[in-house]
């Protein structure tokens, strides 16, 4: 690009998975798509990489499960990902005698049925759980087509809906009421609770209902709430998506950031290093808070419930290690919960709004290379190496960057290795493998880390905090959750209604907002 005004339909600024998936819709309908990438690939936070330099390992190394890209997305644009279930939904050690654990397997009721039985100690637990889910599935079905379609009212959601117990108790009333009134056991109660909490600081009885937004997007998921292994890691989304993009004559201009936009009556400029593009549209894939610095807007100081609340930590093993209660095999093919009890949780909770660091960090983790190992070299396969993926709850950006002694990567990564060793039956220091120069294959991401890695501000996953999946405002119902305050500016990013995670959703949206808000427009646009 040289120094001259260039013009194109559309610029889209990010190219992560729904930056692409937006340039695909846009580019089918005809239009002319440039993307700007501040980095030197696409993907954003869906992306495999080498996370330890001459290690033939690329791991996930942001977002590692996909559940809410849905279908219709997939099919619209060609997409040919291959996603495998795990047959283990979840281990959990039992806080209180750590010698034993609950496996929950992803299907057949009967063994789910038996294994609650004999962990419990009765049936009637047993039942509530899958009473339980079955109440989740109930919702999924409903709510989840309403995604990729215009905003409806929170009036017209619970007509959807069609059950007034439902309503009340998933929509109206803290999460932790509901889990409370359903479930009985703590270890039980903890499992459900951790799909409220990750990515978000939240109180089980919060009045914000935090945890019920949260809860509602991971059981959600295409309808059935499943949370599959993506084969070849998170980067084959982000890699398909960018074949497809180009191979509609999507441009994606790389190592090209952003610097200013500019909105006027007929189109938006867009500033970059190279020079400047003027727009019809422009889509923002990146946090309103990004969107803000490049209209030149004020910033507003996040809060602290606002903020990202995770630590992330990519591992690899050199082979899985024991556990005191059970199967390491069982274990580690699903998701593994560590002091994830209910009552642990809601006490992290409360050590980490009181500016600390809780003890024992309460923490989830996965093994892909067991559902899926050709994320590894075949020289690693044939090794035993495996990947491990830890994601921790409760540890908000204000423990990394506001509070007055702030704590260091240092101090996470301790809290990640003494949480892990409390469950395992060996120090899981013995079983990292170590590269060539005898450095040992760990890596660690706060929220400050992931803020400056990705732009995006506090570390937040999800950009903003989540919200409803309907219109907050009369006048937003019919609309896409997309539109900002400048007519030709939209987000397309996770910050957008109904965005987070790695759906495509904001994407899908941001673009049907451009095709069907312009009939005819670019030629085809009606067509969508």
């Amino acid at each position: 690009m040289n120094k001259q005004m260039d013009q194109v339909d559309v610029a889209i600024i990010g190219a992560g998975h729904n930056g692409l998936v937006a340039a695909c819709y846009l580019a089918k309908a005809g239009l002319a798509v440039t993307i700007f990438e501040a980095a030197d690939q696409v993907g954003g936070a869906a992306i495999s990489t080498e996370v330890f330099p001459g290690v033939p390992a690329r791991l996930s190394k942001y977002s590692y499960l996909v559940s809410l890209l849905p279908e219709q997305i997939r099919g619209d644009l060609g997409m040919e990902l291959t996603t495998v279930k795990r047959s283990i939904s979840s281990f959990t050690p039992d806080p209180q005698q750590p010698d034993r654990g609950l496996v929950i397997p992803a299907d057949h009721e009967s063994e789910l049925r038996q294994r609650i039985t004999e962990f419990t100690g009765n049936e009637t637990d047993a039942t509530a759980w899958i009473d339980f889910y079955a109440r989740t599935a109930r919702i999924a079905k409903k709510v989840f087509p309403t995604l990729t379609q215009p905003l409806i009212s929170r009036d017209q959601m619970r007509t959807l809906i069609d059950s007034e117990e439902d309503w009340e108790d998933f929509f109206e009333r803290p999460l932790g009421e509901v889990i409370e009134k359903s479930i009985s056991n703590d270890v039980l109660r903890g499992i459900i609770l951790t799909d409220a909490l990750i990515g978000t600081f939240a109180d089980a009885h919060g009045d914000d209902k935090r945890a019920n937004i949260c809860f509602l997007y991971h059981v959600i998921g295409n309808g059935t709430g499943d949370w599959d292994v993506p084969v070849g890691g998170m980067g084959q989304v982000t890699g398909q998506l960018d074949a497809i993009a180009r191979g509609l004559g999507v441009q994606i201009s790389l190592s090209t950031p952003v610097s200013w936009i500019s909105p006027s009556e007929g189109s938006v400029t867009v500033g970059t290093p190279t020079g400047e593009v003027t727009a019809t549209r422009v889509l923002v894939n990146a946090a309103p808070a990004v969107l803000a610095q490049l209209l030149g807007e004020p910033e507003r100081e996040i809060p602290l419930p606002d903020g990202g609340a995770q630590i992330k930590v990519n591992m690899l093993l050199k082979r899985l290690p024991r556990i005191r209660g059970g199967s390491p095999l069982e274990a580690f093919n699903g998701t593994f919960h560590i002091n994830e009890s209910y009552e642990q949780l809601q006490r992290a909770f409360a050590i980490a709004v009181a500016g600390e660091l809780p003890d024992p960090l309460p923490a989830e983790i996965y093994c892909h290379s067991l559902t899926d190992p050709s994320i590894l070299s075949s020289e690693l396969q044939e090794q035993g190496v495996h990947t491990l993926t830890l994601f921790a709850l409760h540890t908000p950006h204000e423990l990394f960057f506001r509070n007055e002694s702030p704590y260091t990567r240092e101090d996470a990564k301790k809290a990640v290795l003494k949480t892990l060793n409390s469950v395992l039956d060996e120090s899981i220091e013995d079983c990292l493998y170590q590269d060539s120069s005898g450095r040992i294959c760990m890596e660690v991401n706060t929220t400050l880390d992931i803020e400056h890695s990705l732009n995006i501000p506090t570390g937040n996953i999800f950009h903003t905090p989540l919200d409803w999946p309907w219109a907050m405002e009369s006048d937003q119902v019919g609309k896409w959750g997309v539109e900002t305050t400048h007519g030709r500016v939209f987000l397309c990013g996770s910050g957008a209604a109904r965005g987070g995670g790695v759906s495509g959703i904001p994407g899908h949206n941001a673009a049907q907002a451009i095709l069907t808000g312009e009939v005819g427009y670019g030629g085809q646009g009606a067509q969508m």
